[in-house]
């Protein structure tokens, strides 16, 4: 009925949508969208890197996104500018430097708009055994410091009385995001990844009473846009990325309608 290419990418979607729905909530709860706008800007300098040094690029992507979250904590400790300051500083330079060493790299061919922008016909065998091995890391992870980290998202101060050790755990759930980063590439490409971590995270919050409710609601959406954004993808012909973050985006205007009504329920 459908293609192998396709179900291999339904396959990587599903994979990528169980990951970014819980850690997508942190990123709403801790007002960190920007953040994540400046590791995927950081990730094509992770691009240009592996094709220039021909390694792998999900693990190239991963220590370049991961070593510019790590300088803009240090960064946020040691420099009196605020951290919106910093955070447009990496994320145009790295976005600068990245595109200068593609202008060095006239001679190697590469498909940098299905990096961009995703490209289902790009999913392998081995970007699958990637997704849902490096996912299932990266929620196994997560369970371990959810407990400080949720902590120090309410109360940093009160986190860090305790002996929990926010900054610590801060640095690990950055790097977290980096290796989300790296391993949805090829389904929804460099610069919409952010948007994959927001937007299903934002439907939960419209939708939910608690945190726990929220995550899963978040999930749930998620898949819903993977799902529907691959199918299009596939009719209209168009960039997976770009197709999955639309249908997030009209799925999100449901979820403002049914938010609307029940806070006036609510009064």
């Amino acid at each position: 009925m459908f293609d192998d290419f396709f179900i291999r990418a339904l396959i990587a979607g599903v994979g990528i949508a169980l990951v970014t729905g819980p850690l997508g909530c942190f990123i709403i709860w801790r007002r960190l969208s920007f953040f994540g706008d400046t590791l995927a800007h950081a990730a094509l300098l992770g691009v240009t890197m592996a094709v220039f040094f021909e390694i792998n690029i999900a693990f190239s992507v991963f220590f370049i996104s991961s070593a510019v979250a790590l300088i803009l904590l240090k960064l946020q400790q040691t420099t009196k500018l605020p951290g919106d300051a910093l955070l447009g500083l990496l994320a145009h330079s790295s976005l600068a430097v990245g595109l200068v060493v593609i202008g060095f790299l006239t001679s190697i061919r590469f498909d940098i708009m299905g990096l961009l922008f995703g490209d289902i016909l790009a999913v392998n065998q081995n970007d699958l055994l990637l997704i849902w091995i490096g996912g299932a890391l990266i929620l196994l992870i997560l369970k371990f410091i959810w407990r400080p980290l949720f902590a120090s998202t309410v109360n940093y101060e009160l986190a860090e009385a305790e002996g929990m050790k926010p900054d610590k755990f801060n640095a690990i759930f950055t790097v977290l995001m980096a290796a989300v980063i790296a391993i949805s590439i090829k389904i929804v490409g460099l610069l919409l990844i952010t948007g994959m971590l927001i937007m299903p995270a934002a439907m939960g919050r419209n939708l939910s009473n608690n945190p726990q409710q929220m995550v899963i609601l978040s999930v749930i959406a998620g898949l819903l846009s993977v799902i529907i954004g691959l199918f299009s993808s596939l009719q209209f012909n168009t960039p997976s990325g770009p197709s999955i973050i639309t249908a997030a985006l009209i799925l999100f205007c449901f979820t403002l309608i049914k938010f609307k009504k029940y806070s006036e329920l609510k009064k």
